[in-house]
C-alpha cells in the first residue's frame, strides 16, 4: 500500500507541470490549473452504536469546473487525506476533458474505516457529509459518486438527505445510485468494462489477439472484478489477482497458472474486494505476497487498487514478457516509474483514459436522472464503448504523430481542452 511519505497531490502537480512545460503554457493558466479552485474540510460528529460521539473528518475539493459542474467520487478510507482528495479532483478534471464530457473535476471523502462501522453509523456519516456541503452541491454545481468503500446504498442515503434539506426531488444530484432509484443500468460495471474496451483497442494496435494473452491484476474490488470478467469473456486469461486482506492487514496474490475461475473467486470475496485466503487455498490457488502481482510472467498488467503502486523501487520487477499496462486505479504509477516503463516501450493505457468509464457512465446517469428517462443496459454500455474507443483513438493518434508516450499524449489533450476553455471564458 502507499507509504506515508508519498504525496499524491505533489505527483499530480508534477504530471501537470511536465505537460505545461511541453505546451509552454502561460503563467496565469499554470497557476489556475495547478491548484484547486475551492476546497472544504469539516468535521462530522456521529453518535455511535455504543452511545459515544465520534468525530470524523470530511473533505470535498473542486479542482476546476470551467467545462461543466464538478464530478467526482467520495471515498471512505482510514488513511484519507486532503492531498489525496486534491490529486483525485485534479485527475478528474483531466479525465472528463480527455473523454470529452461536459463536466469538471472534483472529489470528496471521509477519514473512516467502514470495516469497523455498522450500517447505521455509516448512514450517519453519509448524512452528516451532505449536511456540511448542501449549499455547494447539486446537479448544476457539483455531482458526487461512489469510490473506494462507498456503494449505491451510501449514495442513496446522501440523495435522501440532500432532498430532505432542499424539499424537492433531485435525482441528478448524485450518481452511482441503485438501479430503480435513479441509478443507471451498466454503471456498476462501467470502470472495469471501459478499461477492457481500451485494452481491446491497444491489443489491436499491437497486433495481439486477446485469446493469446495472459494478465495479472492488482485489486479485486468493483473495477478489478468487472475487468477480469470481461477480459475472460473476450478470450484473455487472468492468472493472478492481488488484494488486501483486512484480517491479516496485508495483501496476498492469488495465482492459478491455468487461469483463475472468476465465479469461483467472486464467490469467496467480501463486499470490499477481500478474498477469503483459507477458501482460496482449498481451491488450489497458490498464495504469494501481495506485491508479486507485478512480477508475473504475463502480457498485461492491470493495477486496479490504489495510487502509488508501481514506483521507482519496484518497477524493475515487471516481467520481461509484459507488453501492456492498463491502469484501472487512479495514479498507480509514479513519474519515476513511468520513465522506465517508457524506456522499455511497454504500451501504457494511463488512468485518465483507462478508468474513465466510471466518469463517463456517471455522466450518462446524470443525463438520465435530469431528464427522468432511463436507457437499457446495452444502450448504456454501447454508448460507453463509443466514448472510450473514440478517446483512445484520439490519444493514440497524437502519440503516434508526435512520437509521445501515451500518458503524455493523454495529458496534452486534456490540458489543452481545459486551458482553452479557461481562455474562452475570459478567466485568464
Amino acid at each position: 500500500m502507499s507509504t506515508q511519505s508519498f504525496n499524491p497531490f505533489k505527483m499530480a502537480q508534477s504530471q501537470f507541470g511536465h505537460i505545461a512545460d511541453m505546451l509552454d503554457l502561460d503563467q496565469a493558466s499554470r497557476e489556475l490549473l495547478r491548484n484547486p479552485m475551492r476546497e472544504h474540510q469539516f468535521t462530522i460528529p456521529v453518535r455511535m452504536d455504543d452511545g459515544n460521539v465520534q468525530i470524523f473528518r470530511g473533505f470535498r475539493v473542486v479542482h476546476n469546473d470551467v467545462r461543466g459542474p464538478g464530478k467526482g467520487g467520495i471515498r471512505f478510507h482510514p488513511q484519507e487525506t486532503i492531498d489525496t482528495i486534491r490529486a483525485l479532483a485534479m485527475w478528474m478534471t483531466w479525465k472528463c476533458a480527455v473523454i470529452d464530457i461536459p463536466l469538471g473535476g472534483s472529489y470528496g471523502g471521509v477519514t473512516c474505516d467502514p470495516h469497523n462501522l455498522s450500517m447505521r453509523e455509516q448512514e450517519q456519516i453519509c448524512r452528516g457529509w451532505v449536511r456540511q456541503l448542501a449549499k455547494d452541491l447539486g446537479p448544476l454545481v457539483d455531482v458526487p459518486a461512489p469510490d473506494i468503500m462507498t456503494s449505491a446504498q451510501h449514495m442513496l442515503w446522501m440523495l435522501d438527505e440532500f432532498e430532505a434539506i432542499r424539499g424537492e426531488k433531485y435525482p441528478g444530484f448524485i450518481t452511482g445510485k441503485p438501479v430503480g432509484m435513479g441509478g443507471s443500468q451498466g454503471r456498476r460495471e462501467a470502470v472495469g468494462f471501459g478499461l477492457i474496451f481500451t485494452l481491446r483497442e491497444a491489443l489491436k494496435e499491437l497486433g495481439m489477439r486477446p485469446e493469446d494473452t495472459t494478465a495479472s491484476v492488482q485489486g479485486f474490488g468493483n473495477v478489478g472484478q468487472h475487468a477480469v470478467r470481461l477480459l475472460q469473456q473476450i478470450g484473455g486469461k487472468v492468472i493472478s489477482v492481488s488484494c488486501w486482506d483486512q484480517k491479516d492487514n496485508t495483501s496476498y496474490c492469488y495465482k492459478k497458472e491455468s487461469g483463475i475461475d472468476f465465479d469461483e473467486l467472486f464467490g469467496i470475496t467480501d463486499r470490499f474486494g477481500g478474498i477469503d485466503k483459507d477458501k482460496a487455498i482449498g481451491m488450489n490457488y497458490k498464495v504469494l505476497p501481495g506485491e508479486d502481482w507485478l512480477a508475473q510472467d504475463v502480457d498485461i498488467l492491470i493495477p486496479a487498487a490504489v495510487e502509488n503502486q508501481i514506483t521507482a523501487k519496484n518497477v524493475k520487477k515487471i516481467g520481461t514478457k509484459v507488453k501492456i499496462i492498463a491502469e484501472g486505479a487512479n495514479g498507480p504509477t509514479t513519474p519515476e516509474a513511468d520513465k522506465i516503463i517508457a524506456e522499455r516501450k511497454i504500451f501504457m493505457i494511463p488512468d485518465l483514459l483507462a478508468n474513465a468509464g466510471g466518469a463517463t457512465c456517471s455522466y450518462f446517469e446524470q443525463v438520465q436522472s435530469n431528464m427522468n428517462y432511463y436507457w437499457e443496459r446495452d444502450e448504456v454500455l454501447g454508448k460507453l464503448d463509443v466514448k472510450m474507443t473514440n478517446a483512445f483513438e484520439s490519444v493514440l493518434e497524437l502519440a503516434k504523430k508526435k512520437k509521445m508516450y501515451m500518458r503524455d499524449a493523454t495529458y496534452t489533450i486534456a490540458v489543452v481542452r481545459v486551458a482553452q476553455a479557461c481562455k474562452d471564458r475570459g478567466w485568464v
